[in-house]
């Protein structure tokens, strides 16, 4: 059961300059978690954290830690280490929004897809707080551009989720490299036991904290979500908003650049809409708030950080234009609508690549959220003339049309015209920027198989009392065959190998082939028809500090499984480089290089048939 803190947190003995901050973004009390975790971490103590995000775990480490920060000093002095670049971005920006009075403070986060340049630039001045995903944290140390020697604070966040993504090995990499004499904040929403491994290793007598979720369905919300697919999201979600009747509406976004690059969209569709984020003073917070309550504005975009506190009866929908990264996250969202008795809508926008969260989403909800697809030309043009219609029986009750009629005379052009035609003329006029005639829809091509942008297929649960199961590898059709120069003399492995290409490319690693290690080089087997700009993007993604060039070397033939599907990859003979490219459309060439890996399962969660999003 969670306790009820009311205490306040300036009683918790933080300073002014983040009551300020923390009064500006709406947090009035602190969460369970927060009320346990602050009192331990200004004192210096360890802390090890079971709970979900969405509790305030952000919160519970960075206002601490930022309490104990030394301004004065430019070089690193907390490190947070993050499992998803979305994540690193996201606490980043809460610790940024945490420190806006405080004077000097500078916060870079450090991931993976980022251009190394960027981060050096932003290394060198000198901040205190880093946020960075393993693989391009150790990239860095090993590198000498990450200078850990004044850390004072670690905090893992999700390390659960880090086990899961096989990045333990470099967590523990990292944290054997960080000074002794630090204070670590540890999170997982579970604990295995390689997790209580590092924490017996690396931490000094940790107080455990346990938060139960406190995640409960909402009946009163009708919830759907879309497949990104087919149009940018912007341009979808002005359609899903066309196609919706709403009084007022909050969009959800991750960043703060996105709240502002969406209210441009909207505005540019001609929606009365407004950014919410962070850099946003009180004043005109509540300006902005105060516009949505008496309906001078009709749409927000908000961050989750931002949205602290939101009470605004008029919302009856909710879109999470980018789904959060945790399940009690998505139900504070959707908490929004459904306000005093009134009946809610909430939409979600799912990529391939993240409906792992969504299955995360429907698991904890006890629920399955149905399907919706994306409204068409004949709905939007029903849609529009229904709302012209309605604005033309309005001017029909008005009580100066006469002197109107009396105009039609005057614009009767020379030649006689019917008053029909005349009338069809002024509605082509009247229509404005959304023509009530749509162009006809283009025969939508069947969706494509789940192949590089498919992240989300679950890993198989453990079984009670055993092992894993082992990998369960499907037909992935035709496949090619890639050159990357790195190799065993670079101190290569192959899990270096699958990390980068899943983790840069947004490729699930069910769809990495064979791979093979040479002294200098190694080869990889890709699914056919990698689009070009993936493929230029892994010819400067660095492995180990080295680039790894790819290059297309030619078609991977298909041939028999002698492993009965199970994955097993079988060393073949090695050869030069020259020869295999003599000889690269042979079987032997293409049979592995020892590599066992576990897949996750895939499958669309079970539940009702799409339907059109708007049918009731």
């Amino acid at each position: 059961m969670t306790t009820e803190f009311e205490t306040s947190f300036a009683e918790l003995g933080l300073s002014a300059p983040i009551i300020a901050a923390l009064t500006d973004l709406g947090y009035e009390k602190p969460s369970p978690i927060q009320a346990q975790c602050i009192p331990l971490l200004l004192q210096g103590r360890d802390v090890l954290g079971m709970a979900q995000t969405g509790s305030g775990k952000t919160a519970a480490f960075s206002l601490p830690l930022l309490h104990n920060l030394d301004v004065t000093v430019k070089a690193p002095q907390i490190l947070v280490l993050a499992p998803t670049r979305e994540l690193a971005v996201q606490v980043a920006e809460a610790m940024t929004d945490f420190s806006k009075h405080m004077h000097g403070v500078n916060v870079v986060a450090l991931y993976g897809g980022q251009r190394y340049d960027v981060q050096l630039r932003a290394l060198r001045q000198g901040p205190q707080i880093v946020v960075g995903t393993p693989g391009r944290l150790l990239d860095h140390l090993k590198r000498g551009t990450l200078n850990l020697s004044s850390l004072k604070g670690l905090v893992l966040d999700e390390a659960d989720e880090m086990l899961r993504m096989g990045f333990i090995e470099d967590v523990e990499t990292i944290m054997a490299e960080i000074p002794a004499e630090h204070q670590t904040a540890l999170f997982s929403a579970t604990m295995p036991e390689a997790i209580r491994r590092i924490t017996r290793r690396f931490m000094k007598e940790p107080q455990e904290i346990r938060i139960q979720s406190s995640v409960t369905t909402r009946p009163d919300i009708s919830q759907s979500y879309w497949t990104v697919y087919g149009m940018r999201k912007n341009e979808a979600l002005v359609r899903f908003l066309e196609a919706e009747d709403f009084d007022a509406a909050i969009i959800f976004v991750r960043t703060k650049n996105a709240t502002l690059e969406v209210a441009e969209a909207l505005e540019r569709s001609g929606y009365n809409s407004a950014a919410l984020n962070g850099d946003m003073n009180q004043a005109l917070r509540e300006q902005t708030l105060e516009r949505l309550k008496d309906g001078r504005l009709d749409i927000l975009i908000a961050t989750d950080v931002a949205a602290r506190g939101l009470d605004v009866e008029r919302i009856s929908l909710v879109v999470n234009y980018d789904i959060p990264m945790d399940s009690e996250s998505y139900v504070h969202r959707i908490g929004r609508t459904g306000r005093a008795g009134r009946a809610g809508r909430a939409l979600l926008f799912v990529e391939n690549r993240e409906r792992r969260l969504l299955r995360n989403i429907e698991r904890t909800m006890k629920l399955t959220i149905p399907e919706v697809e994306l409204p068409n030309a004949e709905l939007l043009g029903k849609r529009r003339l229904e709302k012209f219609a309605a604005k033309v029986q309005q001017q029909l009750e008005s009580s100066d049309l006469d002197l109107y009629r009396g105009l039609l005379a005057k614009l009767q052009p020379e030649q006689e015209l019917e008053m029909e035609t005349l009338a069809a003329a002024l509605l082509k006029m009247a229509q404005g920027e959304r023509p009530l005639i749509l162009p006809p829809e283009p025969v939508a091509k069947p969706r494509p198989r789940r192949e590089f942008n498919d992240r989300d297929d679950r890993r198989r649960e453990p079984r009670e009392g055993g092992d894993r199961p082992r990998r369960e590898r499907r037909d992935v059709g035709e496949m090619q065959l890639y050159r990357i120069e790195v190799g065993r003399d670079d101190g290569v492995e192959v899990r270096h190998i699958v990390g980068a290409i899943a983790n840069e490319g947004d490729i699930s690693s069910r769809y990495i082939g064979n791979i093979k290690l040479f002294a200098s080089h190694s080869t990889i087997e890709l699914p056919k028809g990698m689009p070009t700009e993936i493929l230029n993007h892994f010819t400067r993604t660095r492995i180990l500090n080295k680039p790894m060039a790819m290059q297309l070397l030619g078609d991977v033939q298909p041939r028999e499984r002698r492993d009965g599907g199970s994955g097993d990859r079988r060393s073949g003979p090695r050869r030069s480089f020259n020869e295999r490219r003599e000889q690269g459309n042979s079987s032997n060439e293409r049979r592995g290089g020892n590599v066992n890996r576990e897949s996750r399962r895939d499958g669309a969660p079970a539940g009702a048939p799409r339907r059109r999003f708007g049918d009731a």
